[in-house]
């Protein structure tokens, strides 16, 4: 019973990022299949999949497509309740949903002018207001949840709903946002746990970089501990 995904290239894909997390952290056997973001065979490769233009897609052992990675944390969701990717508790359960379909829908600003980028950090980058009201945002729904779980993660436990802002977090670090001191401490259990490690150590092994996610910045080392 092996499911199968498609994924962007890791350095820079945060959507292809949230869709493999859940099965490295919850163990899901999953074979992962690779396609080249921008590549001439990109959707030639997405639709071959069985997906619909966009990545991540997974097949599932049913033979099922998820095309979308909230089809994916949904599905995952409903075939494993016992792995912990949602919460117990019902009104935790709720909170943790709201916040996924959040993550899906908006930041479109901090999105858009801080493209994930696991290759370098950057140096001098100065947010918009409208990147400052996303952080804002991000900020508290971060600490309220943190300071009802106590941490480390939002609801305790690595869940669905931290594999959809691990892509948040490696933006903070990697343009060193302006973030409190609660939202710091989560970035940093985001950056060290095990599979955030792998997932960029096979990026660096296995991608290129892509001139498309350049900055007029200056570079430095991204903040990976």
């Amino acid at each position: 019973m092996t499911y199968n995904l498609l994924i962007g290239q890791r350095l820079y894909s945060s959507w292809s990022l949230r869709g493999w997390l859940p099965f490295a952290v919850h163990d899901i056997p999953v074979t992962v299949h690779d396609t080249l973001l921008y590549g001439d065979a990109f959707y030639d490769d997405v639709a071959k999949f069985g997906g619909n233009r966009t990545v991540p897609t997974v097949k599932t052992p049913e033979g099922g497509i998820w095309a979308d990675s909230l089809s994916i944390c949904w599905g995952l969701a409903d075939a494993f309740p016992d792995r912990g990717l949602l919460p117990t508790d019902p009104i935790a359960r709720a909170q943790a949903q709201s916040l996924i379909a959040e993550m899906h829908s908006g930041f479109t600003a901090l999105r858009g002018d801080c493209p994930m980028n696991l290759a370098t950090g950057w140096l001098g980058f100065v947010p918009s207001e409208a990147v400052k009201t996303d952080l804002s945002r991000i900020d508290a729904v971060w600490s309220s949840a943190l300071d009802a779980s106590n941490g480390p993660f939002l609801f305790g436990e690595y869940g669905l709903v931290d594999a959809f802002f691990a892509p948040v977090a490696i933006r903070i670090a990697g343009y060193d946002l302006p973030v409190s001191e609660t939202a710091k401490t989560y970035v940093t259990a985001q950056l060290y746990h095990p599979a955030m490690q792998q997932w960029r150590k096979d990026g660096l092994m296995l991608d290129t970089e892509l001139s498309q996610y350049d900055m007029a910045l200056e570079r430095c080392p991204f903040p990976m501990p």
